[in-house]
């Protein structure tokens, strides 16, 4: 079946972890000819299939998946390079006759997407080193402080250990004298919002860590520490190294807690990344439409696309927001 219907727009899929969202997207690329583009900011890295829940051998098997595994853990990936993959990945879809339809948690990424970016001045290498100097003078706690000082909005969407940005946020600051989160709340270049049917899954916050959960439990048994051993010897700055659960994980393999320890510690950072990442889609992103579970919103999907409302629309399941 040749990929038709959303007014000629890609789909945008978005929600916290565990929500859902990868098996709506298989399901829908199954229905309507589609090709899954991956809008997640560590699946990209082929060496944590495990740890980043992405989509297995069987899944890619039933339909065309995009930017999963794409590069390596040691080679830095920003939102800048992913959005030009994405956009090609795009025009490769529709090229063959098939619907785009992204999918993904990472927040910064779908907004970079839809949004554009907005282009930062030049930071010098020596502020770049003064950044990370001061990163390391101070503990995590601190730094976070710190950067709360300079860039309130920054510091509130940045959690204490998420080096990388933490750093970016002080540098960008100490060499332009402007917050971060000033630079990006300006409108960027090639933003495209209206090009993208985007549907958000919020479920309940409760079913979402428990799903969050056993995933994960699944994951340390499936061959998560493994896939921690091999990546030990990297520099933990780089931005793969913040996948969930790594820190913790890795832990265990340097014989620093328990494998029990670790996995508890993963599953408390794992459900505060989901309430930031709840918190965040509510209020920085506009959809189309918001369900709390993916087989309501594939109902509702197929629905809309043959011109007649499911069964789940019409029991309300379907909530406009734009």
């Amino acid at each position: 079946m040749a990929a038709e219907g959303f007014g000629g727009k890609a789909v945008l899929i978005a929600g916290p972890t565990a929500s859902g969202k990868s098996p709506l997207a298989l399901a829908l690329a199954e229905r309507r000819n589609g090709a899954v583009i991956n809008a997640d900011s560590m699946q990209v890295y082929r060496e944590l299939r495990v740890l980043t829940a992405r989509p297995g051998p069987d899944d890619e098997a039933r339909a065309p998946h995009r930017l999963y595994g794409a590069v390596s853990i040691a080679e830095p990936f920003s939102a800048a390079r992913w959005r030009a993959a994405a956009l090609a990945a795009i025009a490769e879809a529709r090229a063959a006759g098939r619907l785009p339809i992204l999918v993904g948690g990472s927040g910064f990424y779908l907004k970079a997407l839809t949004e554009g970016l907005v282009e930062l001045p030049p930071i010098p290498e020596a502020v770049r080193a003064a950044a990370r100097r001061r990163a390391r003078e101070l503990s995590a706690r601190d730094f976070h402080a710190e950067i709360a000082a300079r860039d309130p909005a920054a510091a509130r969407r940045i959690g204490p250990n998420d080096f990388q940005r933490l750093a970016r946020a002080w540098e960008v600051h100490e060499a332009t004298g402007r917050a971060l989160s000033d630079w990006q709340a300006d409108k960027g270049e090639g933003a495209m919002a209206g090009e993208f049917h985007a549907v958000l899954l919020d479920p309940p916050r409760e079913r979402v860590r428990q799903a969050a959960s056993a995933r994960l439990a699944a994951m340390v048994a499936g061959g998560a520490l493994d896939e921690a051993r091999a990546v030990g010897h990297l520099d933990s700055a780089l931005p793969g190294m913040r996948a969930l659960g790594l820190r913790e994980l890795l832990a265990a393999v340097r014989g620093e807690c328990s494998v029990a320890e670790a996995t508890l510690k993963a599953e408390h950072a794992t459900h505060r990344y989901i309430k930031r990442q709840t918190t965040w889609f509510r209020h920085q992103m506009r959809f189309g439409a918001r369900f709390e579970d993916w087989r309501g919103a594939l109902a509702a999907l197929v629905g809309e696309d043959s011109g007649a409302p499911s069964a789940d629309a019409r029991r309300g399941r379907l909530t406009i927001t734009a």
